[in-house]
């Protein structure tokens, strides 16, 4: 069993910036990778940024310059500096994790979400 718990999101005036974690416990192997989603009343999930074990990163085209993702892999925590934050970032942001377990078995798995609302 893996467990990823959330912190950080929050209500924060345009320009202003915030500081997403997430922490990976249980039977964790090995991280692969971590990113954040995040979705919108009304729209599809999208990816917000991505790490590799590597620290190889992706994100997506509105957030870059904004957004830095990093992995503390002595903590196996991902965190988003989130900067110059825009009302259409508001949205939950999800946390997301492909693990290996000590049973050798690789899996996706789910944060249940934090709330970021961005005011203008």
């Amino acid at each position: 069993q893996v467990q990823l718990v959330e912190s950080g999101g929050g209500l924060v005036q345009a320009g202003g910036s915030l500081r997403l974690s997430c922490a990976a416990s249980g039977s964790i192997a090995s991280i692969n990778t971590m990113g954040w989603y995040r979705q919108a009343p009304g729209k599809q999930r999208e990816l917000v940024a991505a790490v590799t074990s590597g620290g190889a990163t992706n994100y997506a085209d509105s957030v870059k310059g904004r957004f830095i993702i990093s992995l503390d892999k002595a903590k196996n925590t991902v965190y988003l500096q989130m900067n110059d934050l825009k009302p259409e970032d508001t949205a939950v942001y999800i946390c997301n994790a492909y693990i290996t377990t000590f049973a050798m078995i690789s899996y996706r798995y789910w944060g249940q979400g934090t709330q970021v609302t961005v005011s203008s």
